[in-house]
């Protein structure tokens, strides 16, 4: 079996491109963008795997603040430092520990609000694939007065799938808009 080609698309030039998909299939790829963070919220994150495809790519790259000439190296690479760099597996062990309540982080469980928008649709090479780019607030609370939000970007590769919701993560790259994170961990899906 071939092995994906993992596109990252902050990489890419015409993701800035006018949206060239039909309205519906946008207007699809929205509502499970929108189901997605739900699951989150109510912390049905074996539901929310159920959402990634079997070769999913999950990463969150590290930045650093750079002088604008060196702009086009603010992002480590693949294979190189990342907040997080995941396939399926590592995904369900993630979610697994969640559920023992042996994940002192999330004891007790964070409250989090998952907002999606700025929502573009690309078609790929493939019918049934599409390269989806989103902006994101994740805001968390726990315990009596703790409260951070994470604010970024994601790029998506969304692949149709005869599941509940229509469609599954092939790849997500999550970008976040801070070089330093300034949250106790990162325990959360983005």
């Amino acid at each position: 079996m071939n092995e994906p080609k993992v596109v990252h698309l902050f990489q890419r030039e015409d993701h800035l491109a006018p949206v060239n998909v039909p309205m519906q299939t946008a207007y699809e790829i929205e509502q499970f963008l929108y189901a997605e963070a739900e699951l989150l919220d109510a912390w049905k994150f074996r539901d929310w795997l159920a959402l990634m495809a079997p070769d999913v790519h999950y990463w969150a790259p590290v930045r650093e603040n750079r002088l604008a000439r060196e702009m086009e190296r603010e992002m480590y690479p693949p294979g190189t430092a990342a907040h997080f760099d995941e396939n399926l597996h590592m995904l369900g062990e993630r979610v697994n520990r969640l559920y023992t309540n042996m994940a002192w982080s999330e004891t007790p469980p964070s409250r989090t609000r998952h907002l999606v928008s700025n929502v573009r649709v690309h078609k790929t090479g493939q019918a049934d694939e599409f390269d989806v780019q989103s902006s994101f607030h994740v805001y968390r609370t726990s315990n009596e007065r703790h409260q951070d939000s994470v604010i970024g970007k994601r790029f998506d590769r969304l692949r149709r799938a005869n599941t509940r919701y229509g469609f599954q993560i092939a790849q997500r790259t999550v970008v976040f808009d801070m070089a330093t994170l300034l949250v106790k961990n990162l325990s959360l899906f983005y």
